[in-house]
């Protein structure tokens, strides 16, 4: 397999993209982008400011980590959070993981229709 030579601009991009989308992931973000999922964590180690948005919109300190154990995956330990800015900050992701689900949802139903259609359109 070739080894792919991304420009500086492309990485630092690449990483801005991360940092600025609200709730995304590495693993999302890199199969968006076309490169692997540890290409992009490199970038992000090395170029990364080290802040990204949460799902509220709200800039937050990333708790991205290549090596976080996978029980780990997706909660983010905030200090001296208080009660009310921790149920905000659920709310928040509780509000965008639904409208991700609605989105998953029409996404499905729309493949269903189309592999519907093509299944009749065959004459074999």
């Amino acid at each position: 397999m070739a080894r792919k030579n991304y420009s500086d601009e492309f990485r630092r991009q690449a990483v801005e993209l991360y940092e600025s989308t609200p709730g995304a992931t590495v693993k999302g973000i890199a199969a968006d982008l076309g490169v692997e999922r540890a290409t992009l964590a490199l970038w992000l180690d090395n170029l990364g400011t080290g802040t990204r948005t949460a799902p509220d919109g709200t800039r937050t300190r990333s708790a991205r980590s290549v090596r976080a154990p996978r029980q780990n995956a997706g909660v983010v330990p905030v200090a001296d959070e208080t009660p009310e800015q921790r149920l905000a900050r659920l709310e928040a992701e509780n509000k965008a993981l639904r409208a991700e689900k609605t989105k998953l949802e029409t996404e499905r139903e729309i493949l269903r229709q189309a592999a519907k259609y093509f299944a009749g359109a065959t004459n074999w």
